[in-house]
Parts: C-alpha cells; sequence; structure tokens
C-alpha cells in the first residue's frame, strides 16, 4: 500500500516538483496550498508523512506543526519541513516545533525522497516502497513488479500487497485479525476468512515457481512467509 505524503507548499511549481518525484519513487503525493486547506485534508485522511513549507499563507509552517504536535490523533504523523530559512536557529526551531527533519531550499528532489524513505523506514518501515529480495523472489512495490528466478510472476494488487507485507515481515507469525489491520487496513468491515482466500490465491500465484511454499500456514495460529 502506497503512503501517503501530504505536501504543504504554496508555490505551485516547487509543489508538482515534489509530487512527481513522490509519485515516481512509489509514493502517493496529496497536495496542499496552504496549511488550512491541509487541515481539512487531515480532518478526512490522516497522511503517514507531512512535507511542509516554513513559509505558508495565514498560519506558517511553525505554528502549523506545533498545532500537528499537540493535537492527538495527529501528533505521531512524521514531518519534514521545508524552507529558504538555512540558519542554525531557524532550523533549531523547526525541530523543536516537531519536524523530524530538515531541508532548506533550493533542495534536491531526489535527497529529499531519500529523507522521506529515511523518516518512514524510522517511523513506519512497512511504508517504504523499496524492492525485496528473498531466496529466488524480487518483489518492486514502485513498480508493481515480482519475479521469480528474474521471470515476471503475474499477481492481482490485493494478492501483492498481502505478499508485500509478510516478505517485510519474514517468519513472524501473524494472524487473521493482524494481516486484516495491516494489508486492508479496516477489518471491520471484512471477514476474517478473507485472508484464506487471498492466502489461497497468492500461493495459486506462485505455483510452478522454485517459492511455492514459501507462505507457509502454522497451524491454530495463522499464516507467515518462510525466507529459509
Amino acid at each position: 500500500m502506497a503512503a501517503n505524503i501530504l505536501i504543504v507548499e504554496d508555490e505551485e511549481s516547487i509543489l508538482e516538483l515534489i509530487a512527481i518525484n513522490l509519485h515516481q519513487s512509489g509514493f502517493n503525493p496529496v497536495r496542499a496550498l496552504s496549511a488550512e486547506y491541509a487541515e481539512k485534508i487531515i480532518s478526512n485522511t490522516l497522511p503517514d508523512l507531512i512535507i511542509l513549507d516554513w513559509m505558508l499563507p495565514g498560519i506558517d509552517g511553525i505554528e502549523f506543526a506545533r498545532r500537528l504536535k499537540t493535537n492527538k490523533e495527529t501528533k505521531s504523523i512524521p514531518i519534514i519541513m521545508l524552507t529558504a530559512k538555512s540558519q542554525e536557529d531557524n532550523k533549531v526551531m523547526g525541530l523543536e516545533a516537531g519536524a523530524d527533519d530538515y531541508m532548506t531550499k533550493p533542495f534536491s528532489p531526489r535527497e529529499l525522497v531519500a529523507r522521506v524513505k529515511a523518516v518512514l523506514r524510522r517511523k513506519a518501515p512497512d511504508l517504504v516502497n523499496e524492492p525485496i529480495e528473498s531466496g529466488h523472489l524480487f518483489l518492486d512495490p514502485s513498480q508493481h513488479l515480482l519475479q521469480s528466478n528474474k521471470k515476471t510472476v503475474t499477481i492481482g494488487p490485493t494478492e501483492f500487497r498481502l505478499l508485500h507485507f509478510l516478505m517485510k515481515n519474514p517468519n513472524i507469525i501473524f494472524n487473521r485479525n493482524q494481516i486484516l489491520d495491516r494489508v486492508w487496513g479496516n477489518k471491520s468491515e471484512i471477514d476474517d476468512r478473507t485472508v484464506d482466500v487471498h492466502i489461497k490465491r497468492l500461493r495459486d500465484c506462485l505455483k510452478g515457481t522454485n517459492d511455492h511454499n514459501k507462505i507457509e500456514t502454522v497451524r491454530g495460529m495463522g499464516y507467515r512467509f518462510n525466507e529459509n
């Protein structure tokens, strides 16, 4: 599942530059030209990370960061502050306001994406869309690509997310409710037997490969990806 990255930036050219680079790296960019509009977005859907400009019309980035960090629903959302203010005191102020990282303009889009991945790796490692290899399997979330012995394997989007989750947590047994919560995100509306259906489909996708037995059932406990 692609991480939702909220970009709060009032310069549209910079906003689009960031959004394009995030999209190309497998993330889902969400755009806001002001903190006020960002608040409306957040009230509907919490982002996984916020890239926040300091100099914004109305509520500035520092004040907005402070508001987010004092709200119990948003305080855990990681923030990368992006600003033309490059002095050490400004950086300290941004970090003290709650930013997890701080970049100055002009900036490298590639470096910004790398910092997004680094922050997510610390805060929410399941959301980092980096390729994973295990045995003969190669999975690249940014391209929705699965290969076994360098041959492409056809796989549906749900089975892909399921395999991605299991491969990122090898040898750990997860019960149905844990898988629903981590892969589907909202287990309340989905029967836990849905997991069994998609596990079977995932195994069907891997039939005929050297990795057909990687998805193991642990009786009475759940499922795991065996990387051995």
